[in-house]
Formats: C-alpha cells, sequence, structure tokens
C-alpha cells in the first residue's frame, strides 16, 4: 500500500470520507502506549479513563459525566450482568448502592471500585445457579395449577431472598418446559389424525408408522430433558466465554451507550471481527462452520482455501481446541460458532492450531496458515425476475462495504455498477434495490452508489458538533442508469441505507418503498483505537477501539433522519411494524433537528413517481387483507409484554390464538405463485457450475428465496407502471 501520507495529500476529500462511517468502520489511531506487563486493573483504570475523556471531549453531543449519569451506569450495568433478575438478589444490589455516586470519579481516573465489587458478587450468585436449576429440571411439574409468569422484567425487583429467587427459576423453566410439552402433545395429536386418514386410505406412511406414540409423562419427561440440554449448554457457554475481561468490555459498553445507541467499545478481536465483517475480507483457512450437539463442526471446505489444500480437514469434523501457533490452546466445546470463528481468524499468514474430532472418534492437530478468504456472498447479487412480458432486475445489497485498507478491495458502489451493466444487458424494464435489514456502512461509497442513478449533484449533508458543515456531492457527471427504479426498505434499514433511500427520494430519482419508515440513525461513527498494533495492517489494536459518534448527517432537502427515517413513498405490510427496533424506541438515541437545504434539481420525471405512489397506497389502504393484516399485528403486539400463564388447557388456548394470528398473516404475506427468478446469464456460472457445491447450494437457495417474496413482486409490478427507459450510460 503507498505511504498514507502521500494518500492523504493526493486524495484529501476521499481520504476524510473513509474516515467516517454510517454503521460501520473506518480509520483508527493510537492514543496511548502501554507496557505489556502492567497489570489488568491499571490497564483497565486507564482504558476507563481514556475512554472517558474521549467521550467528554469528541462526542457529537457528550452528556455531562456526573452523579446522575453515574446512577444510570449502575442500573444499567447490574441490567446487563442480571437481565432477567434471577442471579442477584435485592441485598446484592443494596450492598452495591455505596458505588452509586461514584462511578463518574472512577470514569475520570479514581480506582476502579464498583465493576469489580459487582463482578465478584455476580460470580458468587451464579455459582448458586446450576444447582437451583438441577434441583428444579428434575422433577416433573405440575401444569393443573393457575400460576403465572411476569415475561417484562422491566417491571420486576430483584428477588428479596434466595427463596424468592429459586420461585422466579422454577416458573421460568416451568414456562420452557411447558411450551415444549405442548409441542410435543400438538405432535402426537397430529401424527393421530395422519394416522387415521392414512388407515382409511389404506396408504402405507413409513414415516407416520416409525413415530413414537408416548404417554403424557413421557412426553412431560422429554420435555424436561431438551431444556436441561439446553441450559446446561448455556452455562457452560457463559462459564466460558462470559469472564472477567468480557464482564469488564460490558462495563465500558454500558458507559458508551449511554452517550448514544451507537457509541461502543470493541475489544482488540471484536476489532478485528468488525472490521472484517465491513471489508468482506477477512485471512482464515477457508471453511465453512456449524453447530450441533456434538460442537462446532466443519461444514463444508472451500476448494483452495488452506483447509482444503490440507488434505486433514473434512466435512464433520469437531473443532475441539484452537491455538494461535504455539500458544496454549483454547478448548472450544460449548462454544457458539461465531466466537470460535474468531478465533480462528487472524493476520495473513499466520498459524493456526485445530484439534478436530474425526467422525471415527479419533483426534488429530492440524497446523494451517491463514489465507486471504473474500465473502463474496455477502456482496452485493442480482437477478432477473420475469414479469408478464418484461424482465425486471433485482439486486440485493446487505452492506455498503468497503475496504480502504487493501488496493484491490471490495466496493459496494463498483459492485452496484457492474450489476447495474449486467441487468441492462439482459434488457431490464426496471430495477429493484432492496437494502432492507441492511444497516449501513461507508459513508463514502454511499455517495458514489447514489452518483450511478442521478446527475452531480449533493448526495448527504453533515455536520460537526462546533456546528461546521459540509455537502458531500457526486462529482462526476453523467447517470449510469436513468431508468424506472425503486428502493426498498424496512425498519432495519439504516445510516447509509436511508442517506441512499432518502437521495434517490429528494431527487424524485425512484419509488421508496416498505415499512412505514427506516430504522432512523442519522449519526456518524469513526473508530479510535488504543494502544499499538497487533497485526500488520493496524486492523487488531492492543486495546481495541471506540467507535464514536462523532457528527450526524442529514438529506439535501436538511431534514435529519435521526429518531425519524426515511418514509416511503409505498408503505407494504411489514411483519416488525409493531415491535419496538427502531432509533426512536431507544431512550439514549440523540434528537431529531434539521439543517439549511441543500441547492439540487430533483429528477425531471417526478411527476410519474408520485402518480404510481398515490394509486399504489390507495389500493393498500383498501385491501381487506392488508387491513386484518395490521389488525393482527397490533393484536400480537400487545400479547409481548403480559404475563403468560402456566395452567396447561389456558396455556394451550393462548398459544393457539397466538398461532392462528400468526399464520393468517403469514397466508397474507404467502405469495399464491412464486416469481418466475433466474440468474443472469454472466452469473450462470457461479450458479449452476460453481466449484464450491455448498455455495452454489445456497446461491440457488437464494432465488427461490427471492421468487416467494412477495414484497419484491409488488415491487416488480410498480416497474411495469413506468413509462418506456432510456437505459442510458454516460457514468462510469
Amino acid at each position: 500500500m503507498r505511504n498514507i501520507m502521500t494518500y492523504v495529500k493526493q486524495n484529501k476529500w476521499k481520504f476524510f470520507a473513509t474516515l467516517v462511517l454510517v454503521g460501520g468502520l473506518f480509520f483508527a489511531f493510537n492514543t496511548f502506549n502501554t507496557a505489556n506487563s502492567e497489570t489488568s486493573e491499571i490497564r483497565h483504570r486507564k482504558l476507563l479513563s481514556t475512554i472517558g475523556r474521549l467521550l467528554e471531549s469528541e462526542h457529537y453531543s457528550p452528556r455531562l459525566i456526573d452523579d446522575k449519569f453515574s446512577k444510570e451506569v449502575f442500573d444499567a450495568y447490574l441490567k446487563t450482568l442480571d437481565p432477567e433478575k434471577n442471579i442477584l438478589l435485592q441485598s446484592d444490589i443494596d450492598s452495591l448502592k455505596v458505588f452509586a455516586t461514584s462511578i463518574d470519579d472512577e470514569i475520570h481516573g479514581a480506582a476502579i471500585q464498583f465493576e469489580p465489587a459487582a463482578t465478584a458478587l455476580y460470580e458468587r450468585r451464579a455459582k448458586e445457579i446450576k444447582p437451583i436449576f438441577e434441583s428444579i429440571i428434575d422433577k416433573p411439574f405440575d401444569f393443573t395449577t393457575d400460576d403465572s409468569l411476569m415475561v417484562d422484567t422491566d417491571k420486576m425487583n430483584y428477588a428479596a431472598n434466595k427463596t424468592e429467587r429459586v420461585k422466579r427459576w422454577n416458573d421460568a423453566i416451568k414456562y420452557k418446559v411447558l411450551d415444549r410439552y405442548v409441542s410435543l402433545l400438538e405432535d402426537r395429536e397430529k401424527h393421530a389424525k395422519a394416522k387415521a386418514v392414512a388407515d382409511t386410505s389404506k396408504i402405507k406412511d413409513t414415516a407416520k408408522d416409525n413415530f413414537i406414540v408416548k404417554t403424557d409423562m413421557e412426553l412431560e419427561a422429554d420435555a424436561r430433558a431438551t431444556i436441561k440440554k439446553n441450559y446446561i449448554k448455556r452455562f457452560s457457554l457463559l462459564e466460558k466465554t462470559f469472564d472477567k475481561e468480557k464482564r469488564f468490555e460490558s462495563f465500558l459498553n454500558t458507559i458508551t451507550s449511554l452517550m448514544d445507541p451507537h457509541t461502543d467499545y470493541f475489544a482488540p478481536v471484536e476489532k478485528r471481527s468488525f472490521t472484517e465483517q465491513m471489508s468482506g475480507t477477512f485471512y482464515g483457512i477457508g471453511a465453512q462452520l456449524t453447530q450441533d450437539d456434538n460442537g462446532v463442526k466443519i461444514a463444508s471446505v472451500q476448494p483452495g482455501g488452506a483447509a482444503w489444500k490440507s488434505g486433514l480437514i473434512v466435512v464433520n469434523d469437531v473443532i475441539v481446541k484452537i491455538a494461535q501457533g504455539a500458544e496454549e490452546p483454547v478448548d472450544v466445546t460449548g462454544y457458539e460458532t461465531t466466537e470460535a470463528v474468531k478465533l480462528i481468524r487472524g493476520d495473513l499468514g499466520t498459524e493456526v492450531r485445530l484439534t478436530v474430532r474425526k467422525p471415527d472418534g479419533t483426534t488429530k492437530v492440524v497446523v494451517l496458515i491463514r489465507e486471504k478468504i473474500v465473502l463474496d456472498e455477502g456482496f452485493a447479487r442480482s437477478a432477473v425476475i420475469q414479469n408478464g412480458n418484461e424482465k425486471i432486475g433485482y439486486i440485493l445489497l446487505p452492506d455498503f462495504y468497503a475496504d480502504f485498507e487493501r488496493e484491490d478491495g471490495a466496493r459496494c458502489s463498483k459492485d452496484i455498477a457492474k450489476e447495474v451493466e449486467k441487468l441492462k444487458a439482459e434488457k431490464v424494464k426496471g430495477i429493484i434495490i432492496d437494502v432492507r435489514y441492511n444497516g449501513g456502512g461507508s459513508l463514502y461509497e454511499v455517495v458514489q452508489m447514489a452518483g450511478l442513478f442521478i446527475d452531480k449533484g449533493p448526495i448527504v449533508q453533515i455536520r460537526s458538533k462546533e456546528g461546521r458543515s459540509q455537502i458531500l456531492s457526486d462529482e462526476t457527471p453523467g447517470i449510469l442508469y436513468d431508468g424506472p427504479l425503486v428502493v426498498m426498505v424496512n425498519e432495519f434499514s439504516a445510516s447509509a441505507s436511508e442517506i441512499f433511500a432518502g437521495a434517490i427520494q429528494d431527487y424524485k430519482r425512484g419509488l421508496i418503498v416498505g415499512s412505514t419508515s427506516s430504522y432512523g440513525k442519522g449519526t456518524v461513527q469513526r473508530n479510535v483505537a488504543f494502544g499499538k498494533p497487533l497485526d500488520a495492517m493496524g486492523i487488531q489494536t492492543e486495546y481495541g477501539a471506540v467507535k464514536l459518534t462523532f457528527q450526524k448527517f442529514y438529506r439535501v432537502t436538511g431534514s435529519s433522519t435521526q429518531r425519524k427515517g426515511v418514509v416511503p413513498d409505498v408503505v407494504f405490510p411489514d411483519d416488525y411494524e409493531f415491535l419496538k427496533y427502531r432509533e426512536k424506541d431507544n431512550p439514549s438515541a440523540l434528537p431529531w433537528d434539521e439543517m439549511e437545504r441543500a441547492k439540487f434539481s430533483p429528477w425531471t420525471s417526478s411527476n410519474e413517481i408520485a402518480t404510481i405512489a398515490a394509486k399504489a397506497n390507495i389500493k393498500i389502504k383498501n385491501d381487506t387483507a392488508t387491513i386484518r393484516f395490521k389488525k393482527n399485528l397490533q393484536w400480537v403486539s400487545t400479547q409481548v409484554d403480559k404475563s403468560v400463564t402456566l395452567e396447561l388447557n389456558k396455556y394451550r388456548q393462548y398459544k393457539k390464538e397466538i398461532q392462528n394470528v400468526i399464520q393468517q398473516n403469514e397466508n397474507i404475506l404467502k405469495l399464491k405463485t412464486p416469481m418466475t427468478v433466474s440468474a443472469l446469464k454472466a452469473d450462470y456460472e457461479k450458479f449452476y457450475n460453481n466449484p464450491d457445491k455448498t455455495k452454489q447450494d445456497r446461491y440457488q437457495a437464494w432465488l427461490k428465496m427471492v421468487a416467494k417474496d412477495i414484497q419484491v413482486n409488488e415491487s416488480s409490478k410498480l416497474l411495469t407502471a413506468f413509462a418506456k427507459p432510456n437505459l442510458i450510460a454516460k457514468k462510469g
């Protein structure tokens, strides 16, 4: 890579853009250096005070770190330690209240006392839980008593004593067992009905014949056995992964999240993982992992990768231990797949040693050298939808990814341009760009991507904490694609997704369709790294990094997306509409505001867009199925915080009501006849002759999933209402 200072001088604006991130990663710098011999207490104190200074001096809207803030940290951290309020006792909370107003002093450099004291209490109480659980789970439950369980823990106090804590565990486990027991009863009833039909028709069904009919008592025992296995696994994972360092990381994140929801602390390994997610590139062994009762397993081996070339790793190998070179191996029994993956990945050319248990029961240590792996399945991809006589292009963009660390790194704007060119070659009438569930990414990339669909002009405005504003514009004249365009969003479309959708809407360049609003994240983050680099690229650093909110962004109209999000032109029914997932539902979210309007010229065919949107909304508003769908969603949302009955017959009735409503909504959203969706001619080999068979299967499964998506179907119909496009190509 070129010398960084040379790069800055030659690309000042681009360099600035890479520093800012809307939902992702960009650049980090050292803030302090320390000796390797320091104790964890000294390191924690230094890290806490450094983060405190950073928050107070650099955060976009810093809160005063005082006694009030301290009390909020106190409550929030205890909730993090014990979210279900079934580990700590009220007496434990009372004993810790001596620290409730001194945490701000610790953040400002005083000796750290609260977190170690809370951790010590947590460790002692956590050891008491497993015996409590085992004493409960090994005895049959009585489901005839009219008990209930409070689901909303925010409405509960901590247990007054150990007896009350046992009662809470008993009710919680009873609920889990009851739910499983009812499912087993339903399976038995379905089998009985199916068998009766088979007996009447005299049609032999081997699967039904092999079904073992059990008594109520046996089914209750099976339900308890399943729940016991799940909880034992959960206990094991907590013991192995939620250690002293993880708890301190949670403490730091409690503090940062009270500034705003998107200011986070990343430990070194977490920082590397985040960078990999943003860039779509990592260094590993070239194997997909999965998990079952035996542990973390090899699901597939990528042809040409390190695991494949070794000839020693095969599908169904169970990973028992992972070591970094000659270091002491980590036993990953009971680990989640994501945690094991973090240990397997690392720096290019470094050694990782896997202890694997073979299908025949033997174990073997396999030494592998990490190689570059590109997560192309996380990149933009496209398909062609046949809608009557018209072809519609569909592009899925999971993230606004950008790999600025490498000269040949993946960039979503370049990939989208390639997909558009391929779709134009297919002679599509219009294009759908799907950014549902896209949580954001690179600010620079979203500006470049929006520029593919409009002539040069402003895309987004940025304002700093000092009030300085800047307009980021597409500087390249011309348009890559000027045909009909639909952008799909939902309540999980955030940051860069909202910038893109907002720009397309403000320029009246295309239709925005989706839920009543997008997520509502209008803040910009940057990574501030602590300590010296631990790898060649500086991606993993000695003390991790803080992803810091330091700017807000605004649409070209001057309106912020913060809390409000982007309101689509056409609103579709949505499963998550009444659940509180958006930015506005987080108490620490920054407020909405606005700034001056930028100068820009809307698209010339805006009247056509308005007409199509108006007709679509009238149709949706008067659709009886949609009206029923919304009423069902409202009812389900009211059930979330209610107490749940633990009496068998009442619970069965309650569960049946829930299932019926959910089934109604699934039927409403179910596409009766799947669309005809095919891979592009240019991508045929990837979808049908891929050397990685498992990847090929996943690509084909994706096509089938798109074909059944009712919102994609409705979006494609909207595109057929547009006038004939020009499909010009002036930019590139």
